[in-house]
């Protein structure tokens, strides 16, 4: 990979809902993405402290002097809950990326019957129609088998690390993950990131 390459200017989006990590888990690839070298620019866009509540994050990478991020600017969206992503498309440059969890998290409206979640059909079409690259993934369910429903994060973060998407790759997040996060955490979120290698590979 060439500096050139490595210092390429690049938006990515978060967005997820309160008591999900997103906030975690945009922090750690940061971290990431600073120990790979690279100029780090990252902040909350949007946070709701209750559970449930959506949480929009920024990661500007190149060379920004500010986490600002307009619509139809992102080149990378990630998505930790679909209906969360299909939110967030109004942010994602024509031909741009998206990576999402496709496990859903209904919103406290849908669990009272005052609204309906949108199947996962009309969602994926509805990212598809924008996106140049998409993909969606069991991220609970792969955190699960990993040890963690929360670790579902890290599979998704593995997962477009893998894709060649960003500028630099998995090895870069293991290295961040033995780095920053508590001991205790560490072997749940490494056979996550292996779940999340894999699923590229598949």
């Amino acid at each position: 990979m060439t500096m050139q390459n490595k210092q390429k200017r690049m938006r990515v989006y978060f967005t997820g809902v309160g008591g999900q990590g997103t906030l975690t888990a945009t922090t750690l690839l940061a971290r990431t993405a600073l120990e790979a070298g690279l100029d780090v620019v990252a902040g909350e866009v949007h946070g709701m402290a209750q559970r449930g509540g959506v949480v929009e994050s920024v990661m500007l990478l190149g060379g920004w002097r500010s986490p600002k991020l307009d619509l139809g600017e992102a080149d990378v969206m990630l998505g930790f809950e679909p209906l969360e992503t299909l939110r967030g498309l109004p942010y994602l440059r024509q031909g741009g990326t998206v990576f999402s969890s496709s496990d859903a998290l209904p919103p406290v409206g849908v669990s009272l019957g005052k609204a309906v979640y949108p199947d996962m059909a009309h969602i994926e079409s509805s990212a598809h129609a924008i996106a140049g690259q998409c993909l969606f993934i069991p991220c609970r369910e792969l955190g699960r088998q990993a040890g963690s429903v929360q670790s579902g994060n890290t599979v998704l973060l593995s997962a477009v690390c893998a894709s060649g998407v960003l500028p630099f790759g998995v090895d870069a997040l293991e290295a961040a993950i033995k780095k920053f996060l508590p001991p205790k955490l560490q072997e749940v979120n490494l056979k996550a990131l292996e779940l999340g290698r894999q699923v590229l590979k598949g």
